[in-house]
């Protein structure tokens, strides 16, 4: 099964995407990259890293609803992402927060515990530390000047590993060519939440098991930030690749592996 749906939130609607089959439940957040490119109509190319455990697993990815006010905050979009779980009825789902996505997650798990049986957080930050604000504040200035091609490289330049980048620098300028939006309004949106966001009081109130996936070179949330979400979350489990950054998602060949069986191990032991 392959759905693009939509849920209405308030005015607006909240877009997602389906795919799988199978009776367990992945809900997906993604990060600021959802205010550029949405993933309205994408079903099909967002299904195929996910491809091998779609019999078991129906995944849901969601981007934040259509028409955000101003001062719309993480917290906000995490009650409006609740609403929306509850509206699909995927209540006691697993929850994989990757970056932005991830603070939302902090606050689902802690303000509805009904609703998550499992949490991943992705090269995610309990708090706008100084090397997300540096990123974001700077991503910000470029989208003002309406200079994407800029945007597009540092974004990559911090986001991957030396590795990736030795073979990929050559591409950037020509991608940014098209995926340049009509207008910044929703990534300043998501930007400006990002920037005001602290969940680090909240941390103590996530039980459910957890899982802190982070590259060991990430220059996007900073290197710290996994270690945090750690020792703030009891019992959580934290697992770093050393030499990526915050693109890890992408790279990390074991990255997927990794999340779903967590989530399955952890389902199993909960349902037996």
């Amino acid at each position: 099964m392959r759905k693009n749906g939509s849920v209405a939130i308030g005015d607006t609607l909240m877009d997602y995407a389906a795919f799988g089959s199978g009776s367990r439940k992945l809900v997906v957040l993604p990060g600021l990259s959802d205010g550029l490119s949405t993933v309205r109509g994408k079903a099909w190319i967002l299904s195929l890293p996910y491809a091998r455990y779609l019999r078991e697993w129906t995944v849901y990815m969601f981007s934040r609803k259509r028409r955000m006010p101003e001062g719309y905050s993480i917290r906000d979009m995490a009650a409006d992402q609740a609403q929306a779980m509850r509206s699909l009825g995927l209540d006691g789902a697993c929850l994989l927060g990757v970056s932005q996505g991830g603070m939302i997650a902090q606050y689902i798990a802690a303000d509805a515990p009904e609703l998550v049986q499992v949490l991943v957080l992705a090269v995610t930050a309990p708090y706008a530390n100084a090397t997300a604000r540096e990123a974001v504040t700077g991503w910000i200035q470029m989208a003002q000047r309406g200079d994407h091609t800029a945007l597009m490289t540092d974004t990559a330049e911090r986001m991957n590993s030396e590795a990736y980048l030795r073979r990929n620098r050559w591409l950037f300028p020509l991608l940014a060519r098209f995926t340049k939006p009509a207008d910044y309004e929703r990534f300043f949106r998501n930007a400006a939440a990002i920037l005001a966001f602290d969940a680090r009081e909240e941390l103590g109130r996530i039980r459910c098991p957890t899982l802190i996936l982070a590259g060991g070179d990430d220059r996007t949330v900073g290197k710290e930030a996994a270690d945090e979400l750690h020792r703030g979350i009891a019992g959580s489990e934290l697992h770093v690749w050393p030499e990526l950054g915050h693109a890890a998602y992408d790279e990390a060949k074991d990255f997927y592996e990794r999340v779903f069986a967590f989530a399955a191990a952890q389902t199993v032991r909960q349902d037996a």
